[in-house]
Protein backbone atom coordinates (compact mmCIF):
# COMPACT_ATOMS: atom_id res chain seq x y z
CA UNK A 1 0.00 0.00 0.00
CA UNK A 2 1.45 3.31 -1.07
CA UNK A 3 2.59 6.04 1.28
CA UNK A 4 0.73 9.22 0.34
CA UNK A 5 2.38 11.58 2.87
CA UNK A 6 2.35 15.18 1.57
CA UNK A 7 5.57 16.42 0.07
CA UNK A 8 8.06 17.99 2.47
CA UNK A 9 7.58 21.70 2.84
CA UNK A 10 4.04 21.69 1.50
CA UNK A 11 1.74 24.04 3.41
CA UNK A 12 -1.01 22.12 5.18
CA UNK A 13 -4.50 23.01 4.01
CA UNK A 14 -7.17 23.88 6.56
CA UNK A 15 -9.76 21.13 6.74
CA UNK A 16 -13.18 22.19 5.49
CA UNK A 17 -14.71 21.13 8.81
CA UNK A 18 -12.99 24.09 10.42
CA UNK A 19 -13.77 26.83 7.91
CA UNK A 20 -16.93 26.08 5.88
CA UNK A 21 -20.20 27.67 7.08
CA UNK A 22 -21.76 25.24 9.54
CA UNK A 23 -25.16 24.91 7.85
CA UNK A 24 -23.66 24.17 4.44
CA UNK A 25 -21.03 21.90 5.98
CA UNK A 26 -23.58 19.86 7.92
CA UNK A 27 -25.78 19.52 4.84
CA UNK A 28 -22.83 18.46 2.71
CA UNK A 29 -21.65 15.93 5.28
CA UNK A 30 -25.04 14.62 6.36
CA UNK A 31 -27.23 14.51 3.25
CA UNK A 32 -25.15 11.86 1.44
CA UNK A 33 -25.12 9.81 4.63
CA UNK A 34 -28.87 10.22 5.09
CA UNK A 35 -29.48 9.04 1.53
CA UNK A 36 -27.20 6.06 1.96
CA UNK A 37 -28.77 5.20 5.31
CA UNK A 38 -32.22 5.34 3.71
CA UNK A 39 -31.03 2.83 1.17
CA UNK A 40 -29.50 0.87 4.03
CA UNK A 41 -32.94 0.81 5.64
CA UNK A 42 -34.35 -0.58 2.43
CA UNK A 43 -31.51 -3.12 2.50
CA UNK A 44 -32.70 -4.24 5.97
CA UNK A 45 -36.40 -4.33 5.07
CA UNK A 46 -36.15 -6.19 1.78
CA UNK A 47 -35.12 -9.46 3.44
CA UNK A 48 -38.25 -9.45 5.59
CA UNK A 49 -40.57 -8.30 2.80
CA UNK A 50 -39.58 -11.19 0.54
CA UNK A 51 -39.22 -13.74 3.32
CA UNK A 52 -42.74 -12.91 4.57
CA UNK A 53 -44.07 -14.26 1.27
CA UNK A 54 -42.82 -17.71 2.25
CA UNK A 55 -44.67 -17.87 5.57
CA UNK A 56 -45.17 -16.15 8.92
CA UNK A 57 -42.68 -18.66 10.38
CA UNK A 58 -40.06 -17.44 7.92
CA UNK A 59 -40.74 -13.81 8.88
CA UNK A 60 -40.51 -14.72 12.57
CA UNK A 61 -37.18 -16.47 11.97
CA UNK A 62 -35.64 -13.34 10.47
CA UNK A 63 -37.20 -11.21 13.22
CA UNK A 64 -35.88 -13.45 15.99
CA UNK A 65 -32.40 -13.34 14.39
CA UNK A 66 -32.32 -9.57 14.86
CA UNK A 67 -30.63 -9.60 18.31
CA UNK A 68 -27.69 -11.59 16.91
CA UNK A 69 -27.37 -9.32 13.89
CA UNK A 70 -27.70 -6.32 16.16
CA UNK A 71 -24.76 -7.53 18.23
CA UNK A 72 -22.65 -7.52 15.07
CA UNK A 73 -23.83 -4.02 14.27
CA UNK A 74 -23.10 -3.02 17.87
CA UNK A 75 -19.49 -4.17 17.78
CA UNK A 76 -18.77 -3.02 14.23
CA UNK A 77 -20.60 0.27 14.55
CA UNK A 78 -19.29 1.04 18.04
CA UNK A 79 -15.71 0.41 16.98
CA UNK A 80 -16.32 2.66 13.98
CA UNK A 81 -17.65 5.42 16.28
CA UNK A 82 -14.40 5.29 18.23
CA UNK A 83 -12.33 5.35 15.04
CA UNK A 84 -14.42 8.24 13.75
CA UNK A 85 -14.02 10.37 16.88
CA UNK A 86 -10.27 9.78 17.17
CA UNK A 87 -9.57 10.15 13.46
CA UNK A 88 -11.70 13.31 13.14
CA UNK A 89 -10.21 14.93 16.24
CA UNK A 90 -6.57 14.22 15.36
CA UNK A 91 -6.37 16.49 12.27
CA UNK A 92 -7.98 19.28 14.30
CA UNK A 93 -5.17 18.79 16.82
CA UNK A 94 -2.61 18.60 13.95
CA UNK A 95 -1.71 14.97 14.80
CA UNK A 96 -1.43 13.07 11.52
CA UNK A 97 0.39 10.20 13.23
CA UNK A 98 -2.57 9.51 15.51
CA UNK A 99 -5.00 9.67 12.57
CA UNK A 100 -2.98 7.00 10.75
CA UNK A 101 -2.75 4.82 13.86
CA UNK A 102 -6.51 5.12 14.37
CA UNK A 103 -7.11 3.88 10.82
CA UNK A 104 -4.68 0.96 10.90
CA UNK A 105 -5.55 -0.21 14.39
CA UNK A 106 -9.25 0.11 13.56
CA UNK A 107 -8.82 -2.24 10.62
CA UNK A 108 -7.14 -4.81 12.87
CA UNK A 109 -9.92 -4.57 15.46
CA UNK A 110 -12.57 -5.05 12.78
CA UNK A 111 -10.90 -8.23 11.52
CA UNK A 112 -10.76 -9.60 15.07
CA UNK A 113 -14.48 -8.87 15.45
CA UNK A 114 -15.24 -10.89 12.33
CA UNK A 115 -13.39 -13.93 13.66
CA UNK A 116 -15.27 -13.78 16.97
CA UNK A 117 -18.70 -13.60 15.32
CA UNK A 118 -17.91 -16.30 12.79
CA UNK A 119 -17.31 -18.67 15.71
CA UNK A 120 -20.52 -17.55 17.44
CA UNK A 121 -22.52 -18.03 14.25
CA UNK A 122 -21.31 -21.58 13.67
CA UNK A 123 -21.61 -22.80 17.26
CA UNK A 124 -24.46 -20.89 18.88
CA UNK A 125 -27.08 -20.08 16.25
CA UNK A 126 -29.35 -23.08 16.90
CA UNK A 127 -29.23 -22.83 20.72
CA UNK A 128 -30.08 -19.14 20.38
CA UNK A 129 -33.30 -19.86 18.48
CA UNK A 130 -34.25 -22.77 20.73
CA UNK A 131 -34.08 -20.36 23.67
CA UNK A 132 -36.86 -18.31 22.07
CA UNK A 133 -39.23 -20.85 20.51
CA UNK A 134 -39.87 -24.57 20.09
CA UNK A 135 -41.39 -24.08 16.64
CA UNK A 136 -39.04 -26.25 14.57
CA UNK A 137 -39.76 -24.41 11.33
CA UNK A 138 -38.69 -21.09 12.88
CA UNK A 139 -35.62 -22.70 14.46
CA UNK A 140 -34.51 -24.30 11.17
CA UNK A 141 -35.04 -21.16 9.11
CA UNK A 142 -33.37 -18.95 11.70
CA UNK A 143 -30.36 -21.19 12.24
CA UNK A 144 -29.45 -21.28 8.55
CA UNK A 145 -29.99 -17.51 8.25
CA UNK A 146 -27.83 -16.64 11.27
CA UNK A 147 -25.01 -19.05 10.43
CA UNK A 148 -24.55 -17.46 7.01
CA UNK A 149 -24.85 -13.84 8.20
CA UNK A 150 -22.44 -14.30 11.10
CA UNK A 151 -20.10 -16.83 9.51
CA UNK A 152 -19.44 -14.50 6.56
CA UNK A 153 -19.55 -11.26 8.55
CA UNK A 154 -16.15 -10.10 7.27
CA UNK A 155 -18.12 -7.97 4.81
CA UNK A 156 -20.14 -6.03 7.37
CA UNK A 157 -17.19 -5.45 9.73
CA UNK A 158 -14.91 -4.30 6.91
CA UNK A 159 -17.68 -2.14 5.49
CA UNK A 160 -18.20 -0.41 8.85
CA UNK A 161 -14.50 0.30 9.23
CA UNK A 162 -13.53 1.48 5.75
CA UNK A 163 -16.69 3.50 5.19
CA UNK A 164 -16.08 5.29 8.49
CA UNK A 165 -12.53 6.15 7.36
CA UNK A 166 -14.08 7.91 4.38
CA UNK A 167 -16.69 9.66 6.52
CA UNK A 168 -14.17 10.78 9.13
CA UNK A 169 -12.12 12.62 6.53
CA UNK A 170 -15.15 14.34 5.00
CA UNK A 171 -15.63 12.00 2.01
CA UNK A 172 -19.25 11.18 2.74
CA UNK A 173 -20.20 10.98 -0.93
CA UNK A 174 -17.70 8.15 -1.45
CA UNK A 175 -19.00 6.40 1.66
CA UNK A 176 -22.51 6.77 0.26
CA UNK A 177 -21.43 5.13 -2.99
CA UNK A 178 -20.15 2.04 -1.17
CA UNK A 179 -23.34 1.71 0.88
CA UNK A 180 -25.54 2.18 -2.16
CA UNK A 181 -23.60 -0.49 -4.03
CA UNK A 182 -24.02 -3.04 -1.25
CA UNK A 183 -27.68 -2.24 -0.76
CA UNK A 184 -28.54 -2.49 -4.45
CA UNK A 185 -26.78 -5.84 -4.76
CA UNK A 186 -28.77 -7.16 -1.80
CA UNK A 187 -32.06 -5.83 -3.16
CA UNK A 188 -31.49 -7.39 -6.59
CA UNK A 189 -30.22 -10.73 -5.30
CA UNK A 190 -32.86 -11.22 -2.59
CA UNK A 191 -35.74 -12.39 -4.81
CA UNK A 192 -33.38 -14.28 -7.10
CA UNK A 193 -31.90 -16.40 -4.30
CA UNK A 194 -35.01 -16.63 -2.10
CA UNK A 195 -37.36 -17.81 -4.85
CA UNK A 196 -34.87 -19.37 -7.29
CA UNK A 197 -35.33 -16.98 -10.22
CA UNK A 198 -33.33 -17.07 -13.49
CA UNK A 199 -32.05 -20.58 -12.89
CA UNK A 200 -30.71 -19.90 -9.39
CA UNK A 201 -31.49 -22.46 -6.66
CA UNK A 202 -34.50 -21.70 -4.42
CA UNK A 203 -32.85 -21.11 -1.03
CA UNK A 204 -35.77 -19.44 0.79
CA UNK A 205 -34.60 -17.84 4.08
CA UNK A 206 -30.99 -18.87 3.47
CA UNK A 207 -31.17 -17.01 0.15
CA UNK A 208 -31.89 -13.79 2.02
CA UNK A 209 -28.77 -14.34 4.10
CA UNK A 210 -26.60 -15.04 1.04
CA UNK A 211 -27.89 -11.88 -0.68
CA UNK A 212 -27.08 -9.87 2.44
CA UNK A 213 -23.49 -11.05 2.84
CA UNK A 214 -22.83 -10.73 -0.90
CA UNK A 215 -23.86 -7.07 -0.81
CA UNK A 216 -21.74 -6.45 2.29
CA UNK A 217 -18.61 -8.05 0.86
CA UNK A 218 -18.80 -6.17 -2.44
CA UNK A 219 -19.40 -2.88 -0.61
CA UNK A 220 -16.43 -3.57 1.67
CA UNK A 221 -14.12 -4.26 -1.27
CA UNK A 222 -15.19 -1.00 -2.90
CA UNK A 223 -14.64 0.91 0.37
CA UNK A 224 -11.10 -0.51 0.65
CA UNK A 225 -10.26 0.56 -2.90
CA UNK A 226 -11.66 4.06 -2.42
CA UNK A 227 -9.59 4.56 0.73
CA UNK A 228 -6.43 3.44 -1.04
CA UNK A 229 -7.04 5.52 -4.16
CA UNK A 230 -9.11 8.52 -3.08
CA UNK A 231 -8.35 9.21 0.58
CA UNK A 232 -4.94 10.91 0.97
CA UNK A 233 -5.72 12.10 4.51
CA UNK A 234 -4.90 8.70 6.01
CA UNK A 235 -2.06 6.30 5.26
CA UNK A 236 -2.82 2.58 5.40
CA UNK A 237 0.11 0.14 5.60
CA UNK A 238 -0.14 -3.64 5.93
CA UNK A 239 2.64 -3.73 8.53
CA UNK A 240 0.74 -1.23 10.68
CA UNK A 241 -2.51 -3.22 10.70
CA UNK A 242 -1.86 -4.70 14.12
CA UNK A 243 -2.65 -4.37 17.80
CA UNK A 244 -1.78 -1.02 19.36
CA UNK A 245 -2.82 -0.91 23.00
CA UNK A 246 -2.83 2.87 23.36
CA UNK A 247 -4.85 3.50 20.21
CA UNK A 248 -7.24 0.61 20.86
CA UNK A 249 -7.88 1.95 24.36
CA UNK A 250 -8.71 5.39 22.95
CA UNK A 251 -10.96 3.93 20.24
CA UNK A 252 -12.91 1.88 22.78
CA UNK A 253 -12.99 4.68 25.33
CA UNK A 254 -15.37 6.41 22.94
CA UNK A 255 -16.71 3.35 21.12
CA UNK A 256 -17.39 1.03 24.06
CA UNK A 257 -20.48 2.93 25.23
CA UNK A 258 -21.90 2.64 21.69
CA UNK A 259 -21.16 -1.08 21.65
CA UNK A 260 -22.80 -1.60 25.02
CA UNK A 261 -25.77 0.59 24.08
CA UNK A 262 -26.41 -1.33 20.90
CA UNK A 263 -25.86 -4.63 22.68
CA UNK A 264 -28.41 -3.58 25.25
CA UNK A 265 -30.79 -3.12 22.33
CA UNK A 266 -30.24 -6.80 21.50
CA UNK A 267 -31.11 -7.76 25.07
CA UNK A 268 -34.18 -5.55 24.91
CA UNK A 269 -35.31 -7.11 21.62
CA UNK A 270 -34.74 -10.62 22.93
CA UNK A 271 -36.75 -9.78 26.06
CA UNK A 272 -39.57 -8.14 24.12
CA UNK A 273 -39.79 -11.15 21.83
CA UNK A 274 -40.16 -13.42 24.87
CA UNK A 275 -42.88 -11.18 26.33
CA UNK A 276 -44.79 -10.85 23.05
CA UNK A 277 -44.61 -14.50 22.01
CA UNK A 278 -46.39 -15.35 25.26
CA UNK A 279 -49.43 -13.58 23.78
CA UNK A 280 -49.17 -14.90 20.20
CA UNK A 281 -46.51 -15.51 17.53
CA UNK A 282 -48.28 -12.86 15.44
CA UNK A 283 -47.29 -10.24 18.04
CA UNK A 284 -43.63 -11.16 17.54
CA UNK A 285 -44.10 -10.86 13.77
CA UNK A 286 -45.65 -7.41 14.21
CA UNK A 287 -42.74 -6.35 16.43
CA UNK A 288 -40.29 -7.61 13.81
CA UNK A 289 -42.13 -5.71 11.08
CA UNK A 290 -42.11 -2.57 13.25
CA UNK A 291 -38.35 -2.80 13.71
CA UNK A 292 -37.83 -2.99 9.97
CA UNK A 293 -40.25 -0.13 9.28
CA UNK A 294 -38.89 2.20 11.93
CA UNK A 295 -35.46 1.97 10.32
CA UNK A 296 -36.79 4.18 7.51
CA UNK A 297 -37.28 6.89 10.13
CA UNK A 298 -34.26 6.28 12.34
CA UNK A 299 -31.69 5.58 9.62
CA UNK A 300 -31.82 9.11 8.13
CA UNK A 301 -31.36 10.48 11.65
CA UNK A 302 -28.38 8.17 12.13
CA UNK A 303 -27.05 9.45 8.79
CA UNK A 304 -27.46 13.02 10.05
CA UNK A 305 -25.73 11.89 13.23
CA UNK A 306 -22.81 10.40 11.29
CA UNK A 307 -22.42 13.65 9.39
CA UNK A 308 -22.51 15.67 12.61
CA UNK A 309 -19.97 13.71 14.69
CA UNK A 310 -16.83 14.48 12.60
CA UNK A 311 -17.75 18.20 12.57
CA UNK A 312 -18.24 18.27 16.34
CA UNK A 313 -15.07 16.25 17.01
CA UNK A 314 -12.91 18.32 14.67
CA UNK A 315 -14.05 21.69 15.98
CA UNK A 316 -13.83 20.55 19.58
CA UNK A 317 -10.24 19.45 18.91
CA UNK A 318 -9.60 22.83 17.27
CA UNK A 319 -11.14 24.69 20.28
CA UNK A 320 -13.98 26.22 18.23
CA UNK A 321 -16.90 25.78 20.59
CA UNK A 322 -19.14 28.21 18.73
CA UNK A 323 -19.10 25.91 15.70
CA UNK A 324 -19.75 22.90 17.92
CA UNK A 325 -22.84 24.54 19.44
CA UNK A 326 -24.23 25.64 16.10
CA UNK A 327 -23.76 22.17 14.62
CA UNK A 328 -25.55 20.56 17.55
CA UNK A 329 -28.52 22.93 17.34
CA UNK A 330 -28.97 22.43 13.60
CA UNK A 331 -28.67 18.65 13.90
CA UNK A 332 -31.15 18.45 16.79
CA UNK A 333 -33.73 20.53 14.90
CA UNK A 334 -33.35 18.49 11.72
CA UNK A 335 -33.61 15.19 13.64
CA UNK A 336 -36.78 16.29 15.39
CA UNK A 337 -38.43 17.29 12.09
CA UNK A 338 -37.55 13.92 10.51
CA UNK A 339 -38.96 12.04 13.48
CA UNK A 340 -42.17 14.09 13.48
CA UNK A 341 -42.74 13.26 9.82
CA UNK A 342 -42.14 9.59 10.55
CA UNK A 343 -44.62 9.64 13.41
CA UNK A 344 -47.25 11.17 11.11
CA UNK A 345 -46.81 8.37 8.56
CA UNK A 346 -47.15 5.66 11.24
CA UNK A 347 -50.26 7.35 12.63
CA UNK A 348 -52.00 7.82 9.29
CA UNK A 349 -51.15 4.64 7.35
CA UNK A 350 -50.21 1.70 9.62
CA UNK A 351 -52.21 -0.79 7.53
CA UNK A 352 -50.32 0.25 4.40
CA UNK A 353 -46.99 -0.18 6.18
CA UNK A 354 -47.88 -3.65 7.44
CA UNK A 355 -49.09 -4.60 3.98
CA UNK A 356 -45.48 -4.84 2.79
CA UNK A 357 -45.02 -7.94 4.96
CA UNK A 358 -47.86 -10.08 3.59
CA UNK A 359 -49.54 -9.98 7.01
CA UNK A 360 -51.84 -12.65 8.37
CA UNK A 361 -55.32 -11.65 9.55
CA UNK A 362 -54.07 -11.77 13.14
CA UNK A 363 -51.18 -9.43 12.33
CA UNK A 364 -53.62 -6.98 10.72
CA UNK A 365 -55.85 -7.16 13.79
CA UNK A 366 -53.14 -6.17 16.28
CA UNK A 367 -50.56 -4.39 14.09
CA UNK A 368 -52.11 -0.95 13.40
CA UNK A 369 -52.67 -0.28 17.10
CA UNK A 370 -49.11 -1.33 17.86
CA UNK A 371 -47.58 0.97 15.23
CA UNK A 372 -49.67 3.96 16.30
CA UNK A 373 -48.80 3.61 19.97
CA UNK A 374 -45.09 2.89 19.53
CA UNK A 375 -44.50 5.69 17.01
CA UNK A 376 -45.48 8.42 19.49
CA UNK A 377 -42.03 8.10 21.01
CA UNK A 378 -40.47 9.19 17.70
CA UNK A 379 -41.28 12.78 18.68
CA UNK A 380 -38.75 12.59 21.52
CA UNK A 381 -36.16 10.22 20.05
CA UNK A 382 -34.55 12.60 17.53
CA UNK A 383 -33.18 14.94 20.17
CA UNK A 384 -32.10 12.01 22.34
CA UNK A 385 -30.02 10.48 19.51
CA UNK A 386 -28.22 13.73 18.74
CA UNK A 387 -27.60 14.55 22.42
CA UNK A 388 -26.09 11.13 23.09
CA UNK A 389 -23.73 11.36 20.14
CA UNK A 390 -22.54 14.84 21.14
CA UNK A 391 -21.62 13.46 24.56
CA UNK A 392 -19.67 10.67 22.87
CA UNK A 393 -17.94 12.94 20.36
CA UNK A 394 -16.49 15.40 22.88
CA UNK A 395 -15.49 13.19 25.76
CA UNK A 396 -18.44 11.99 27.85
CA UNK A 397 -19.34 8.66 26.22
CA UNK A 398 -20.59 7.09 29.44
CA UNK A 399 -23.48 9.55 29.60
CA UNK A 400 -24.91 7.83 26.54
CA UNK A 401 -24.33 4.46 28.15
CA UNK A 402 -26.21 5.48 31.28
CA UNK A 403 -29.14 6.73 29.21
CA UNK A 404 -29.30 3.53 27.17
CA UNK A 405 -29.10 1.22 30.19
CA UNK A 406 -31.82 3.15 31.99
CA UNK A 407 -34.05 3.38 28.92
CA UNK A 408 -33.95 -0.20 27.69
CA UNK A 409 -33.10 -2.34 30.70
CA UNK A 410 -34.31 -0.39 33.72
CA UNK A 411 -37.45 1.11 32.19
CA UNK A 412 -38.63 -0.38 28.89
CA UNK A 413 -38.38 -4.11 29.63
CA UNK A 414 -39.73 -3.90 33.20
CA UNK A 415 -42.55 -1.63 32.05
CA UNK A 416 -43.42 -4.00 29.20
CA UNK A 417 -43.41 -6.99 31.56
CA UNK A 418 -45.61 -5.21 34.11
CA UNK A 419 -48.05 -4.07 31.43
CA UNK A 420 -48.13 -7.61 30.02
CA UNK A 421 -49.46 -8.82 33.39
CA UNK A 422 -52.72 -7.01 32.59
CA UNK A 423 -53.30 -9.51 29.79
CA UNK A 424 -53.83 -6.64 27.32
CA UNK A 425 -51.32 -6.68 24.47
CA UNK A 426 -52.08 -3.11 23.40
CA UNK A 427 -50.82 -1.78 26.76
CA UNK A 428 -47.42 -3.43 26.31
CA UNK A 429 -46.60 -1.04 23.45
CA UNK A 430 -46.86 1.94 25.85
CA UNK A 431 -43.54 0.87 27.37
CA UNK A 432 -41.71 2.53 24.45
CA UNK A 433 -43.20 5.95 25.22
CA UNK A 434 -42.52 5.63 28.96
CA UNK A 435 -38.87 4.73 28.30
CA UNK A 436 -38.33 7.51 25.75
CA UNK A 437 -39.66 10.18 28.13
CA UNK A 438 -37.14 9.09 30.76
CA UNK A 439 -34.43 9.19 28.08
CA UNK A 440 -35.38 12.77 27.18
CA UNK A 441 -34.95 13.94 30.75
CA UNK A 442 -31.52 12.34 31.13
CA UNK A 443 -30.36 13.45 27.65
CA UNK A 444 -31.18 17.07 28.42
CA UNK A 445 -29.31 16.99 31.73
CA UNK A 446 -26.23 15.24 30.33
CA UNK A 447 -25.99 17.40 27.21
CA UNK A 448 -25.98 20.57 29.30
CA UNK A 449 -23.26 19.15 31.55
CA UNK A 450 -21.16 18.09 28.55
CA UNK A 451 -21.34 21.49 26.86
CA UNK A 452 -20.47 23.29 30.08
CA UNK A 453 -17.49 21.01 30.65
CA UNK A 454 -16.36 21.54 27.06
CA UNK A 455 -16.54 25.32 27.49
CA UNK A 456 -14.50 25.08 30.67
CA UNK A 457 -11.80 22.93 29.03
CA UNK A 458 -11.51 25.17 25.99
CA UNK A 459 -11.54 28.29 28.14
Amino acid sequence: MKDRTPAAGAAPQENKMGVMPVGRLLAGMAVPMMISMLVQALYNVVDSVFVARISQDALNAVSLAFPLQNLMIALGGGTAVGINALLSRSPGEKRQDMADKAANTGIFLSLCSFVAFAVVGVLLSRPFFLAQTKNEAIVAYGTSYARICLGLSIGIFSQFCFERLLQSTGRTVLAMCTQLTGALINIVMDPILIFGLFGAPRLEVAGAAWATVLGQIVAAILAVLLNLKRNPDIHIHLREIRWNRTVAREIYRVGLPSIVMQSISSIMTFGMNKILISFTEAATAVFGAYFKLQSFIFMPVFGLNNGMVPIVSYNYGAARLDRVKKTVKLAACAATVIMALGCAVFQLAPEVLLGFFTPSEEMLAIGPTALRIISIHFLLAGFDIIAGSVCQAIGNPFYSLIISVCRQLLVLLPAAWLLAQTGRLELVWLAFLIAEFMSLVLSTIFLRRTMRAAAARIG
